[in-house]
């Protein structure tokens, strides 16, 4: 019973790349060929995917590129195209000029998982759901007024690195790496307050999904076959084990946060306090409008993308 599944499945995966591969070589004459922009030759199914197959970094093999084919070139991945920008004024053009067009990104398994359904900043489609959660977090994070309410977390953050360097002295310290963890823990404290066992949980599994985001998975560029790609990634098995242990903890976060506010509404104290990212979304997800209501999805989503803004 065991081998005629085992057949069974392979004679169907064998079926849809037959199908698959004969609908690609076989031109459709009343298709109009697209306008593109020039670009290296390219093979039937993986397009120009050989070209990245080196042992430079990607952007090498794109300047390369770039150098013989034009500051705007197409490229074929799979079966997704490409337009790469390598030029100052062409770039322009696309992020300026014309921005609203080229504003979303696509839709990526890594972001569809981790992301709550590209519900972050980041990740999430060009609209009135974008833009209004790039407004709280603008006004609420990033403004002038807001930046300058953060500058005890500035200074005490700036402290703690000082009397760091100072208890190392005369040994080698990576400088950079705790710099740059400085600036971290600052932009985490403005969107979650105070650093607790959850909150450094929080920064070790978003440094973990850093990784996951470096990388695609083949179904990513065969969208006509998604689905059924999806069942032997392994880098989707890896997202999902990852979003679980970061929803976890992001919902106790929010948990912990909405019965400490109710603890303190039903108090006396008049105890001031640096109001974060967190109690901004809480805040706005009471008093929100109808029409685009936040739910605690689209919190965890924000809050997840807010250490890296």
């Amino acid at each position: 019973m065991e081998l005629e599944s085992s057949f069974l499945l392979v004679s169907i995966i064998s079926f849809f790349v037959f199908v698959f591969t004969l609908q690609k070589l076989i031109p459709n004459r009343n298709k109009p060929k697209p306008n593109l922009p020039p670009g290296p030759p390219k093979l039937p199914l993986i397009g120009h995917l050989h070209l990245f197959n080196g042992s430079d970094p990607p952007q090498y093999t794109l300047r390369d590129l770039a150098k013989k084919y034009g500051p705007l070139m197409h490229l074929k991945l799979g079966e997704v195209d490409n337009v790469v920008v390598t030029s100052p004024q062409t770039a322009q053009e696309f992020l300026k000029t014309h921005d609203v067009i080229f504003a979303s990104r696509p839709s990526l398994l890594v972001s569809e998982i981790g992301c709550y359904g590209n519900t972050d900043l980041a990740f999430s489609p060009y609209g009135d759901y974008w833009r209004q959660m790039r407004k709280i977090c603008t006004q609420e994070l990033l403004s002038a007024p807001r930046v300058q309410s953060f500058r005890p977390i500035r200074e005490e953050e700036v402290s703690d690195l000082c009397r760091w360097i100072a208890r190392h002295e005369g040994e080698k310290i990576n400088l950079t790496q705790k710099v740059s963890m400085m600036s971290y823990d600052i932009m985490l404290r403005a969107a979650l307050g105070q650093k607790t066992d959850d909150t450094s949980a929080f920064v070790k599994v978003v440094q973990e999904g850093m990784q996951n985001v470096s990388v695609f998975d083949i179904a990513d560029i065969y969208p006509s076959i998604k689905s059924l790609l999806l069942l032997f990634s392994r880098l989707r098995r890896k997202v999902e084990n990852h979003h679980e242990k970061m929803d976890r903890i992001l919902g106790k976060i929010v948990d912990n946060r909405r019965r400490d506010n109710a603890a303190k509404n039903n108090s006396d104290g008049d105890e001031k306090h640096i109001e974060d990212l967190l109690n901004v979304l809480l805040k706005f997800q009471g008093s929100g409008s109808p029409e685009l209501p936040i739910t605690n999805d689209n919190i965890k989503a924000v809050l997840m993308v807010s250490p890296n803004l």
